[in-house]
Parts: C-alpha cells; structure tokens; sequence
C-alpha cells in the first residue's frame, strides 16, 4: 500500500539547508496500521504531509498503491489525494456554516466523481450512523462535543472510501478518557472499513493500539514495535 524510499525533506536555513528528515524509509502493507511518535519538531507532520501529498520531498520516493506520486503534477496529486486518501487532523478543520451531514460530504466538492450524489449522501450517512451520530446529521459543528467533531472528521475521512488514511494528533486535542475512547475507533478502523492507516501522535494509548510503531529520531524511523 504504501512505499517510501530514501525520503529527504529539507528547508533553507540562513544559512546551511535544515534538514528534517534523512535517506527515510517506510513500508506500510495493506490493512497494518502504524503509529509515529516523536517530540513535537522531529518532523512527524512533515513526514505525514509528504505521505498524504500536500507537500513534495527534497528527494527519494513516495508510492501509494502502486503509484509514484512523485511522478504526477500538482493537478494530478490533487485528483489522487481526493478520490485514494483520508485525512483526520487535530484541529478537524469541519467547516462552521456546514452541518454536519455536509461536513462529511466535502470531499465530493471537489468534482469528478463517477458516483451520484444520492449514492454518496446514503454511504455519508451510514458511516455517521456506524460512528454514533445519526442524531447529529443536521446539527452545525459549535453543537457538538469534541469527541463528536472528531467522530465527523473520521467519517469525512472515509467517504470517499480510501485505501489509506493518515491521521495527524487525533487526539491532540481530546481529554484522556475521550483520548482512550479515540483509540478504541481507529483500532478498529482496519477491521470494518479496510482501510490502512497511518497516524503522527504523542498518546501512547492511542499508539499502543496500532499494529506497528516507530519513533522518529534525528530524521529517521526506528521501529519500536510490531
């Protein structure tokens, strides 16, 4: 599902370049989950953004799915992070004005779907039910608690029914026992809706419940578990 090799991702310095990370490699199988910890400004979101094509390597590769998107342009991974990738992100980044039921239809906004509306609206509003919140479809995100917005990202993330997820602090800013009730919902994640997927956070819970983890030190993956 996933393949990095000889990952480098640098930025200008005023002086010499920064270097974030150095000769990466990842490798993610179909339907693992994987857990990347690390203090904060070791690079996991960096790493994470490459993965989920929002920002391209200084050099080495990044194939998904068979895919070197490295070799598209920025049309193409646009169209290919739409229609193959979810994304769950710390602040949920669910739109005010929308409710809920819209929230989790954003991805489709973006055209060229081969699907009707009907179809996808009918998949948005079973995934919000599988996930709790059939009440909630026509609330607006101030409504609704932080588990809850996080549970419509989550559903947002799945609609377009992706092979691999990346999630960036899910729980970041969640208390500890809504924390532990994140982690039960992306481990099993996997198992209901077949996706891979692959999460950045500090919550040791929540990477304990991950198939795999590796810790991001000085540039690099060091696995420490599965």
């Amino acid at each position: 599902m996933l393949n990095v090799q000889n990952l480098s991702k640098e930025y200008p310095g005023p002086g010499e370049a920064i270097t974030v990370l150095e000769n990466l490699d990842l490798s993610v199988e179909k339907g693992e989950s994987v857990a990347i910890v690390g203090p904060s400004g070791c690079g996991k979101t960096t790493l994470l953004n490459i993965l989920g094509t929002l920002d391209v390597p200084t050099s080495g590769s990044v194939s998904i799915n068979g895919q070197d998107v490295g070799a598209m342009d920025a049309e193409e991974r646009s169209r290919f992070r739409n229609r193959s990738l979810g994304f769950v992100f710390q602040q949920h980044f669910l739109l005010p004005q929308c409710t809920v039921l819209e929230n989790v239809l954003m991805p489709r906004l973006a055209g060229g779907w081969e699907e009707s509306e009907d179809a996808t609206r009918e998949r948005a509003a079973s995934l919000l039910k599988d996930l709790g919140l059939s009440e909630r479809v026509d609330h607006m995100p101030y409504q609704l608690s932080g588990g809850e917005r996080l549970r419509v990202a989550v559903a947002r993330s799945l609609v377009n029914q992706p092979g691999l997820i990346l999630a960036d602090e899910p729980t970041g800013s969640l208390d500890p026992a809504m924390g532990e009730q994140v982690a039960d919902l992306f481990s099993e994640l996997n198992t209901h809706h077949d996706v891979t997927l692959v999460t950045v956070t500090h919550n040791a819970a929540l990477a304990d419940r991950m198939g795999t983890v590796y810790a991001l030190e000085l540039g690099n993956l060091v696995r420490r578990s599965g």
